[in-house]
């Protein structure tokens, strides 16, 4: 069975940053393209962040230089460090597997003063 569990997701000030985890398990993970994604209340879910099986990475420009994707395949995780956070980044951000129709819980960032 397929699990995602994001963490991390919390409330911060303009200016701010976070980190968010996402756990994987039943996936073989070295083999899968990672991606985050956000989805702020009434819109459409956006593709933030994408990371290749051979580390490559592409951004959506309303993050590009402030976010950063990384992945650790010792421990099926991936990553989304989080810099100068901005309240238009408010949204519940999610993990997601390349090609899988598949959604955990996410985890709700909230950058507000």
């Amino acid at each position: 069975q397929v699990q995602l569990v994001e963490s991390g997701g919390g409330l911060v000030q303009p200016g701010g940053s976070l980190r968010l985890s996402c756990a994987t398990s039943g996936i073989i993970f070295r083999l899968k393209s990672m991606d985050w994604y956000r989805q702020a209340p009434g819109k459409q879910r956006e593709l933030v962040a994408r990371i290749s099986t051979a580390g490559n990475t592409n951004y959506a420009d309303s993050v590009k230089g402030r976010f950063t994707i990384s992945r650790d395949n010792a421990k099926n995780t991936v990553y989304l460090q989080m810099n100068s956070l901005k309240p238009e980044d408010t949204a519940v951000y999610y993990c997601h597997i390349l090609s899988y129709d598949y959604w955990g819980q996410g985890t709700q960032v909230t950058v507000s003063s």
